[in-house]
């Protein structure tokens, strides 16, 4: 088994990995125009192609299988360099103007004809991946859907898959705040988890449900993990969308019981879920975060936007809770409810964890649907 992956991306990998480099320059704006998106992603994959072609000629290496995500066009000309390979895809979003992210949050999103026509120019790397393709598979039925019928019809649904075994609840987990505070599993924690602080997860939702539910529970912490960037929102305009939005709140909030940790190390951020007595998530109609079934596995009652991907595992009153993505003041009242009453929702737990043991297990179920699909030939 080898590896090709972008020459930044420096992770250890225990597979042999080869690297490849970006051009220095990325594309004029004022030359590309709507085509930007397709010249980034086109430039990287005559850069795999070069690679790969090096990989056959001068290592020999002639592999059956080719498997990679369509999302960055690193797939696109492979075929050309190993036409018997069996090529799959990773369909992890196909992007469209309606029934999606886009225009979801009019505060941050709005559906101009400028703004359409960007998005549609946006599927041209994504649909050529696609057709080039044996196969496909997406993590979730709601991303599947995304991609259109005539391309839908090569997905095959199967999730990266969920550690059970590692990530289960711990009664006895704590954790050491910077301020020194200990936080302990029982205690009035709510936790809130983005790879960034942005729109496109809820945070300023979140942020502005906060300050009715520290006034309700005096002894409640919010412990919020993630960094100041932006993954898929655009940014704000100065700053960053966490200052904006704490200017927003104009002092309501009070940051001594609200804990910003940026990233921490994986384990960290699983002792915090374990602690936490609700876990919040929210997303616009988008990609799925693997934090929220991680969460679930861990054995946390969650709080979800009730939008497609989350609505495709969480049934309301049955294995976690759902908000209107917009109800600041329904998520004000599901997150003191969930706090002042933790034994009432101990079933809702429970039930959350079953749901990813039973249908997201790594090793039990995702893992060998993989290997199956790998294995058709």
């Amino acid at each position: 088994m080898n590896a090709l992956t972008a020459e930044a991306n420096q992770q250890q990998s225990p597979v042999r990995t080869f690297r490849y480099p970006m051009p220095v320059a990325a594309p004029d704006p004022a030359q590309a125009r709507l085509g930007q998106t397709f010249t980034t992603m086109t430039d990287r994959a005559q850069r795999v192609a070069l690679a790969a072609l090096q990989m056959r000629d001068k290592l020999g290496i002639m592999p059956d299988v080719i498997f990679g995500h369509c999302g960055w066009g690193e797939t696109l000309f492979l075929r050309e360099v190993w036409p018997d390979a069996r090529l799959l895809v990773y369909a992890e979003f196909f992007y469209a103007t309606e029934g999606l992210d886009v225009g979801f949050d009019p505060e941050f999103s709005t559906a101009t004809l400028p703004v359409r026509l960007s998005v549609v120019s946006r599927q041209a790397h994504l649909a050529l991946s696609m057709l080039q393709a044996d196969a496909a598979l997406a993590p979730t039925e709601w991303q599947a859907d995304s991609f259109p019928a005539e391309l839908r019809a090569k997905i095959t649904i199967i999730h990266d898959g969920i550690d059970t075994v590692a990530l289960r609840p711990d009664p006895a987990a704590h954790y050491r705040l910077p301020n020194g505070r200990v936080l302990r599993a029982g205690d009035e924690i709510v936790t809130y988890v983005a790879r960034n602080i942005e729109p496109y997860r809820g945070s300023h939702i979140f942020l502005r449900a906060l300050p009715d539910v520290l006034a309700a529970r005096p002894e409640a912490q919010v412990v919020i993990i993630g960094a100041d960037g932006s993954s898929y929102s655009r940014g704000p305009d100065q700053g960053t969308w966490r200052d904006q939005f704490l200017r927003e709140l104009g002092g309501r909030l009070d940051l001594s019981r609200v804990h910003f940790l940026g990233r921490l190390p994986y384990r960290d951020y699983v002792t915090l879920v374990q602690i936490g007595r609700v876990h919040a998530y929210l997303s616009v109609p988008f990609v799925l975060s693997w934090s929220m079934l991680e969460a679930m596995s861990l054995g946390a009652l969650v709080i979800g936007s009730r939008t497609g991907p989350v609505e495709e595992v969480i049934t309301d009153g049955v294995n976690g809770r759902l908000v209107d993505f917009f109800d600041i003041e329904g998520w004000s009242n599901a997150l003191i409810s969930a706090l002042a009453a933790p034994q009432r929702d101990m079933a809702l737990r429970a039930a959350a964890r079953q749901t990813i043991v039973e249908n997201y297990d790594l090793h039990r179920i995702c893992l060998p649907r993989l290997l199956r699909l790998v294995e058709q030939g």
